[in-house]
Parts: C-alpha cells; structure tokens; sequence
C-alpha cells in the first residue's frame, strides 16, 4: 500500500534520516518523558556550540593591550627613552652640573638637585617654546608657540610624504632635497616675475613649483623603469645638482636683487604669499591648510583608487604584479612624479609662506632630509606622517627657545629626533627595555622588516 503521506524530499538523498533515527532514540529512552520527545529530538538534531565566557570589558582589553608591543606603545615609549637620553645629554654637557658629581659621595643631594634643575628647565623651555606658555600675556604671546609649531610642521608634511609615498611604492626617495629645491625656486621666480592679481597669482606660484618639484622626480622615475637605474643614486646625485643651480640662478641678472650685493634673489610679490592664518604678528600661514588636504588626498589615492591598488602591489612585489597586468614602468614613473609634486609644494611653503620671502642659498633648510626621518616615524602612512610632522615641528620650535633660555645647543634637539628614530626603527630594543608583552610584536616587526 502506498503511503499517503510520502516524506518530501528526493528520494535518494534520505531526507530526515537524523531526525527519525533521534525520534526513535527519545522513544526508547525510558527516562525521557513523552511530553519531552520533541526537545530531545531538536536537542539532538541541532548541534550546541560550546558555552563561551563572558567577554571581557572594553576597559580591561584596553589595560591588556597597554603594555603590548604595539605601535602606538612602542613610539611613545621610544620618544620617552629618546627625552632620558637626552637629559642624560644636558646634564654631561653643562659643566656646573658636573662639577657637582665631582664630590657626590659627599653630598649627592647637590648632584641630583642641579641635573633635575637644569633638565627640567630645559624641558619646560621646550614646551613652551613648542606648544604654550602659561606665563604668556595677550592672545599673541600665547599663540606664539604653537604658530611656531605649525610654520615648521607644514613644508614637512610635504617632504614627508614624498617620501611615505614612495616607499609604498617600493622606491626610496633620497631626492626629496633636490625637488624642495627646484620647486622653491620656480615658485620664487613666479613670485616676483610674473605680473598678476591676487590669489592667481598665489595658485600659479604654487603651481609652478609643484611642476618643478615633478619635474624633479621625473628623472629619477624614467630612469629607473627604463634602464633599471637605482633611485637612491639618481636621487641623490640630483640633489647636489639642484643646490648647485639654486646657488647659480640667485646672482644671475634679472633674479638677484639689484640692491643687494650677497647672493639673495628679489622678494617675493605679496599676492603671491600664502595668507597668514593668526594676524600679521604670528607666522602660521594657509600652508598647514594645504598639508592637511594634501594629506588627506594621499591617504584616499593609496587605500581608496586604482593607482593606489597598483602602486601597492608593485611596492610589495613588482613580478607579481607585472603578472597580473600592471604596468610597473609606468607606476615607477608616477610615483616618483607624485613625490616630486609633493616635495616641490614642500619647498614652495618655504619661499610663499612666512619662513623667507626671497631665495637664498639656504632657503630651503633639511626640509628634504628631514621629511625622510617624519616618513620613517610616521610609518609610512598619511595620517602618521601629519603626526610626525607636527612633532619634528615642536621639536624645532621649542628647540630655539630652549637655546635662547637655557643655553642648551641647537643641535640637541637633532640629536633627540635621531634618537626617537632610531628607536622607532628598533621595536625590539624598547620592547626589551620595557618588557613589553609579546601579543603583536611579531606582526610590528614583519610590517617593519616589509618598509611598512
């Protein structure tokens, strides 16, 4: 006889063949009572997962992960171990200080009270110098510091990009000197030379020496995707051309200033300076504007656009993306022109804004060299280059107070940025120190060892 209510299903897959098999069970089970059949099938059928613990709180992985070796613990921990080196460093060179160790079994409290003394003044006076002085008087006193911060932060945003950007696409661009360089310059002679109004005046000076800047890392660019040309060579080679056309171009006629004698250029036209943010008594200027947006727009062109898939996927492995139909020649190219863009914007700051308004033989600074140490801190990302930045800029600004008010040297400061990178470059020197929990040590030091 045929069933009147056949299972459903096809009838080679044996349709609920578990189910009926733990029906059965549950009726053969005299402990289970009948009112129970049905839970215990469902019980049996549906599989439990395993009871997990309650998940820990916000707060408590916060505490967990503080004293892990992760990124944000190991920079800080390294600028801390970069500040007690360098009060190490105040306190052997100012030689009252030392003198007091001379008797410091007699009387160690001497000791102690002068190096505390003179570090922690130094110190204050950095503070202040970079960020806020309460002792300040008036809206410009107070705004001073942190107007001195920003105007050197902003041209080493620029650099460091360059740099940052490069590195992601597996080239190190030593050239970022040589491109500040030719794009300060075009950006003065387009300053001075040309006859415009207001703010077109300002966008084509700033165009021109974005365009000098590009043109810069052109070269090294073709060179390598053409001929293999390594661009640390090319780069740097490049550099001590530029400086050299910079100290050429100042003297010749019609570019150096009829009144002067020394090697400066005419000043640059007012309408084509960058506005001052704070009021003409403080230097911050619509530069830092600029590197914030230009930031920004890097940070979108690597995670969010096409180019910068492929600019990644060359820097991490330029065969196998040349497999899977990337062009590396022209990725080389354009990113070595972006740098050199960014770079020459870098430079332009340095003439356009409120640092200098003519060339000189010295315009343009370390800005390059210095943007390479801002790419290396901030890791190579946008947003940790802007960082960076700002504190290579404190450091720069609090640094001449510091000379002027506690007498330590300039060169100090220099020493402290290359102590914070080298400790940065060395996680697991701090992570010993400090006895950092290994939890993702292996992960920074493979990001580490890859270029980041």
């Amino acid at each position: 006889m045929t069933n009147p209510n056949p299972a459903s299903g096809s009838p080679d897959k044996e349709p609920a063949t578990e189910a009926l098999q733990a029906r059965s069970e549950a009726r053969a089970t005299p402990t289970a009572p009948a009112g129970d059949t049905e839970r215990a099938v469902t019980t049996t059928v549906t599989k439990q997962p395993p009871a997990e613990g309650p998940r820990p709180s916000l707060g408590r992985l916060f505490l967990e992960n503080l004293w892990a070796a992760n990124t944000v613990t190991v920079t800080v921990l390294a600028v801390v171990l970069a500040m007690l080196v360098g009060a190490v460093l105040i306190i052997v060179s100012d030689p009252d200080v030392l003198a007091t160790y001379g008797y410091i079994t007699a009387r160690p409290a001497d000791a102690l009270s002068a190096s505390w003394t003179v570090v922690s003044e130094a110190y204050a006076n950095l503070f202040k110098g970079a960020v806020f002085d309460p002792d300040a008087v008036g809206f410009t006193a107070a705004m001073s510091p942190i107007s001195e911060t920003l105007t050197y932060t902003a041209p080493l945003v620029f650099t460091g990009l360059s740099v940052a950007l490069a590195f992601r696409g597996g080239l190190f661009n030593i050239g970022a000197q040589g491109q500040a360089t030719i794009g300060v310059i075009l950006a003065a002679v387009a300053g001075f030379a040309l006859p415009l109004p207001p703010g077109v005046h300002l966008l084509v000076a700033l165009i021109a020496g974005a365009l000098g800047g590009a043109l810069w890392g052109f070269v090294p660019g073709i060179l390598k995707a053409r001929t293999g040309a390594h661009e640390v060579i090319n780069t740097i080679m490049l550099n001590y051309v530029a400086v050299y056309f910079l100290s050429w171009i100042i003297i010749q006629a019609g570019v150096q200033n009829p009144t002067r004698s020394d090697a400066i250029s005419k000043p640059v036209e007012s309408s084509a300076q960058l506005p001052r943010l704070l009021g003409d008594n403080l230097r911050v200027h619509a530069g830092i504007l600029l590197a914030v947006l230009a930031t920004w727009f890097i940070a979108w062109l690597l995670n969010r656009s096409t180019l910068g898939f492929e600019l990644r996927a060359v820097g991490a492995n330029p065969d196998a993306a040349r497999t899977a139909g990337i062009s590396v020649t022209k990725t080389y190219v354009l990113v070595m022109v972006i740098a050199g863009l960014l770079a020459g914007l870098g430079g332009s700051n340095m003439v356009l804004g409120s640092t200098a308004n003519a060339l000189t033989p010295l315009v343009v600074a370390q800005i390059g060299f210095d943007g390479i140490l801002v790419a290396l801190l901030g890791r190579v990302k946008p947003w940790g280059v802007l960082l960076a930045a700002l504190l290579f800029g404190a450091l720069q600004a609090g640094g001449n107070r510091m000379q002027s008010y506690s007498g330590i040297s300039l060169e100090l400061v220099t020493v402290l940025q290359a102590l914070i990178v080298i400790f940065i470059a060395a996680p697991a020197l701090v992570k010993a120190i400090f006895q950092l929990r290994a939890a993702r040590a292996a992960r920074l030091q493979t990001s580490l060892a890859k270029g980041w």
